[in-house]
């Protein structure tokens, strides 16, 4: 089945506000008031510091839509991404689609539909881009299990839906009758069929102290020893529990429907804003 209905990401609408000059009627002025005016008055004028438009680290040590977990930042949302134009625009990328060799960079907001069909190397290149990189294993971990260290971000028993990860259909059984070929398996509709990913943040349940989101089900995370982890929506227990999954079957060139990623960051090396 061939097919290029393609979505994009709901997105923040920047709105630019236009500052309309008021004209003001001014009375007019006598002669005779001309001749006994007052000489002005010079104003005093006042020097207002401007801001540096540079981005410079800030003194905390991540950014808002970071987490601060041991010794590094770790993204709240699964990654999503932006693709730069030659203009140098960034237009959101489709999350149905794979960004092999696209001018693209990661990003991470709550609301948007996570970046599926992307490779360990193209999800290291991504976090690149946006100052970042792919999150090692550890540090993935602990961000899953939270301050408590718990086997889910929510506990150490499962609870079924508390993540993406119950009740869900399976994409290539509705769309290729179970067949799983590198074709059908980045069918850009896969993701798109009802009971399968959600958007970033939606399942409120799946979070933990340190307040990161979906890191168990919804698509599986790619970290940078070549495993993935977390799970996706239709698997968090084959390949271990919860935080503890971990799938080390694939190159790191592979992709799916289910391989997503998330970024990190060494603590204090990023802007207020990235």
């Amino acid at each position: 089945m061939s097919t290029t209905h393609l979505t994009q990401t709901r997105g923040r609408k920047w709105r630019v506000a236009g500052i309309a000059a008021a004209v003001i009627a001014l009375p007019s002025i006598s002669a005779a008031a001309l001749t006994t005016a007052k000489a002005p008055v010079k104003a005093k004028i006042v020097h207002t510091p401007v801001s540096s438009p540079l981005r410079v680290r800030s003194d905390r040590p991540c950014p808002d839509n970071m987490a601060h977990v041991g010794t590094s930042c770790v993204d709240r949302y699964e990654g999503s991404l932006v693709e730069i134009t030659a203009e140098g625009r960034e237009v959101p990328f489709s999350p149905y689609a794979a960004p092999n060799g696209k001018n693209v960079r990661a990003v991470s907001r709550a609301g948007a539909v996570p970046q599926a069909h992307i490779s360990m190397v193209e999800a290291k290149r991504a976090c690149k881009a946006s100052g970042k990189r792919l999150c090692r294993a550890g540090e993935w971990k602990a961000a899953c299990k939270g301050p408590e260290a718990t086997r889910y971000p929510y506990g150490n028993t499962r609870v079924a839906g508390a993540c993406n990860d119950t009740n869900r259909v399976s994409p290539m059984n509705v769309l290729h009758r179970g067949e799983r070929t590198a074709r059908t398996m980045n069918d850009p509709l896969a993701n798109q069929q009802e009971r399968t990913v959600e958007r970033t943040g939606d399942t409120a349940s799946c979070t933990n102290g340190y307040g990161v989101s979906d890191m168990v089900g919804n698509v599986h995370e790619w970290t940078d020893d070549g495993s993935f982890r977390g799970g996706y929506y239709l698997d968090t227990k084959l390949n271990g529990e919860g935080c503890d999954y971990r799938t080390t079957a694939h190159a790191p060139t592979y992709y799916d429907y289910s391989t997503g990623f998330r970024c990190c960051a060494d603590e204090g090396s990023l802007p207020d804003e990235s």
